[in-house]
């Protein structure tokens, strides 16, 4: 089995972008080697953010119904970090370390708390460690 990797929002936001088509297949097959060996995981947070963008801000907006069938085959599955008094103080501490917002240093401490040792997105240095996970942009 793969080591533990956690998925930023932005990747699946991606697997539905049609504009951007080898950011999209890199994406799907993220999530699809996550679901398959369940070596992926996600956090609450990241719920959260891709319905409200999948929902509102996708060229064509998810119906509902879609975004909760979505929500139920891919996101429930993945979704093992949930908010904790603990988790906001590790965040508030990286913030404090590194710099970045609290929502970047909340994803970071949700991949810790998963046990990953790499996080996939687009929105952080790539290959930067912070708190014993490598940031890695899947993209490049």
């Amino acid at each position: 089995m793969s080591a533990k990797f956690f998925l930023d929002t932005n990747i699946f936001v991606y697997s539905f972008d049609g504009r951007h088509p080898a950011k999209q297949k890199k994406a799907q097959d993220l999530i699809d080697q996550a679901l398959a060996d369940h070596s992926g995981l996600i956090s609450s947070q990241v719920v959260q953010e891709f319905l409200n963008v999948a929902l509102r801000m996708f060229e064509k907006p998810l119906s509902v119904h879609e975004g909760r069938s979505y929500l139920d085959l891919v996101l429930n599955p993945l979704c093992e970090v949930f908010p904790t008094v603990k988790l906001y103080h590790q965040a508030l501490e990286l913030q404090g370390e590194t710099g970045f917002s609290f929502y970047d240093s909340l994803i970071i401490a949700s991949a810790f708390a998963g046990g990953c040792k790499v996080l996939y997105t687009e929105d952080l240095q790539h290959n930067q460690r912070v708190a014993g996970v490598t940031i890695q942009n899947p993209f490049l």
